[in-house]
């Protein structure tokens, strides 16, 4: 499949997929760490998370400009590389102020903004040669996968460096604990004796100071995550290398002048409408909402689509205003797809099941899992491959994964304790294991001039999405819900209440969620790339490659939306925000369709 695509996919492939190994490194952490170290809020956690995310895609405006104007594109991803692997070191090191923290996470941020767009925009440019334009599609894809094999290994990398370090403190982990030793410390907490019971549990005796044991524990878990930042750097490293020896089978963009003297005119004028366009709608936001947060971003966006409507041609614009409408459509689906990291992950920590049978633990092990993924990989490639050579090594992968599987299931006990951030790998898992299945179909449909147009494809995603969201709130309905657990006790003091295990679930909800909402992904993110790369004109590759990812970035910023009801609506009510998201963004992308169907083949 692959000699289909030019060598510079593989380089692309490959120095994403470090890259990404050290973003999801993080970011299945990331909103953990920061109640844990410094006992936020979901809800102030929440913004603090979603400002990050927000900057990483909002800054690839920056990266776009810049790129765009120099032509230096590869120089400007191996800056980004360079700048994001400081953030990283600086997110290694223990003991930072909520402050130093920010400021490093600004510097990851602003180093994406530089790498990512501007590396989906070279992709864009190995497939404009005419040789390869019709595997466009099948390229984006291949290229997003990259991303998700890195970020599959990542949750598992984040959690071992945790354990091992709370081991070396002879401590055991539990994701209800930081929250409840913060409450401890600020004397809010109301079960004390549940608190011991746990405390006696990860420490393997008797503790007989708990003030003592909720420092300690706070402390050496956050410092946990501290380490699990320093893999990310490594791999930021790897991933740096392979962009340095081989991006020589990279496209190099030469200048062009065309139409360079009638867009420095423009550009007094379109900057002062884009000025006014972001303080006029912002304005307006603000009213509507009085949320500083939510204004700021919708008004950036406003500001955005007026500077590049301003200082477009009149034969650009069709092809603009399209990309546009597409990107207030991905808006609302990152808004509800990122509560995987926020939302989906608290989930996963106060609802579902923190021990799980011998056989469910094989997808919360790595070792078991990969075993696991052999033993399936080899029943396809005995059941699906023509050549008998492929179907006696699929049926030895059988046999011999499959024996491992069920040995693993054998050594396991009867009851395995499981990580929340371990969820956040199925994700990538998915992606990595039905891109090529979905490829095929796309492929199959195509031969029979069956296969839905891009735009198509990207509102039968947006419908599956919600389809996804609709398996949690089905988990949710009969759960005792957030707000119920915080109240004011009899001195007019905050009180904090554990969710009860009564209230925990099978972690199957959350997995077959994942499994839709990853589908759904499929058919939108890799296809929205694919659609800006054909559809952008030449001039602005970079900067619409960043207004995708400035779509994406105010999706992110809307992710508070979750955090904020997480302490305020009943759970299934919070989930059917999402779906009724999803749903709307479905519509209006079919009834524009025939509009984006008309720029995609013109």
């Amino acid at each position: 499949m692959l000699k289909e695509h030019p060598k510079g996919l593989l380089v692309a492939f490959f120095s994403n997929m470090g890259e990404r190994f050290g973003f999801y490194t993080m970011m299945a952490i990331l909103v953990l760490f920061l109640q844990a170290k410094y006992g936020l809020s979901e809800q102030d956690a929440g913004s603090y998370y979603s400002w990050f995310y927000f900057a990483i895609y909002a800054l690839a405006l920056v990266g776009g400009s810049l790129a765009d104007w120099s032509k230096k594109y590869k120089l400007v991803i191996l800056a980004g590389l360079l700048v994001m692997f400081s953030g990283y070191v600086v997110m290694s090191l223990p003991g930072n102020t909520l402050t130093i923290t920010l400021i490093g996470l600004f510097t990851i941020a602003f180093g994406n903004g530089l790498f990512k767009g501007n590396l989906q925009a070279v992709v864009g440019q190995m497939y404009d040669n005419p040789k390869y334009n019709q595997v466009r599609d099948s390229a984006y894809m291949i290229f997003y996968m990259g991303i998700n094999v890195g970020a599959f290994f990542a949750p598992f990398a984040a959690t071992a460096v945790r354990n091992w370090f709370l081991g070396r403190y002879g401590l055991l982990h539990d994701g209800s604990l930081p929250a409840m030793c913060h409450a401890y410390m600020r004397n809010e907490l109301s079960d004390i004796g549940a608190f011991q019971v746990l405390a006696d549990r990860v420490s393997g005796g008797a503790v007989t100071d708990l003030s003592a044991f909720a420092q300690q524990y706070v402390d050496v878990f956050a410092k946990g995550y501290n380490y699990a930042f320093a893999v990310a750097a490594g791999a930021m490293v790897l991933s740096t290398l392979v962009f340095i020896f081989f991006n020589r089978y990279l496209p190099n963009k030469e200048k062009s002048k065309e139409k360079e003297t009638d867009q420095v005119a423009k550009t007094p004028v379109a900057f002062i409408f884009a000025v006014v366009a972001a303080v006029v709608i912002g304005g307006l936001v603000y009213l509507i909402s009085s949320n500083v947060d939510i204004s700021f971003a919708i008004g950036l966006f406003a500001g955005f689509v007026a500077w590049i409507v301003q200082i477009s041609s009149k034969e650009e614009r069709p092809r603009i205003v399209a990309l546009l409408l597409v990107f207030m459509v991905v808006i609302f689906f990152w808004m509800s797809f990122h509560q995987n990291g926020l939302t989906l992950t608290f989930f996963a920590r106060d609802y579902t099941v923190k021990e799980v049978g011998p056989f469910t633990n094989i997808f919360f092990d790595l070792d078991s899992m990969l075993i696991f993924i052999g033993a399936i990989a080899g029943f396809f490639l005995l059941l699906l491959h023509k050549k008998s050579t492929g179907k006696w090594i699929g049926g030895a992968m059988l046999v011999v994964f499959g024996y491992l599987t069920y040995y693993f299931v054998s050594q396991n006990q009867p009851s395995n304790a499981i990580e929340p951030e371990v969820f956040q790998s199925f994700n990538p898992l998915f992606i990595v294991a039905l891109t090529f299945p979905v490829m095929a179909v796309f492929s199959w449909l195509n031969r029979r001039n069956m296969e839905p147009s891009t735009p198509k494809k990207i509102g039968i995603g947006m419908i599956i999405a919600a389809f996804g969201f609709l398996i949690v709130l089905v988990a949710s309905i009969k759960l005792v819900s957030p707000h119920m657990l915080q109240y004011v006790d009899e001195f007019g003091r905050q009180a904090y209440n554990p969710v009860p295990d009564t209230s925990r679930v099978s972690p199957y909800w959350l997995i077959n969620s994942y499994l839709i909402i990853t589908i759904a992904e499929l058919f939108l993110s890799p296809m929205g790339l694919s659609f800006v790369s054909k559809v952008a004109p030449v001039r602005f590759q970079g900067l619409m490659q960043g207004g995708w990812l400035l779509a994406t970035a105010v999706g992110n910023k809307l992710l508070m939306v979750g955090s904020f009801f997480w302490g305020r609506l009943d759970l299934w009510q919070l989930w059917g925000i999402f779906i009724i998201c999803c749903l709307l963004s479905a519509g209006f992308i079919f009834a524009i369709m025939k509009r984006l169907e008309r720029v995609t083949k013109g």
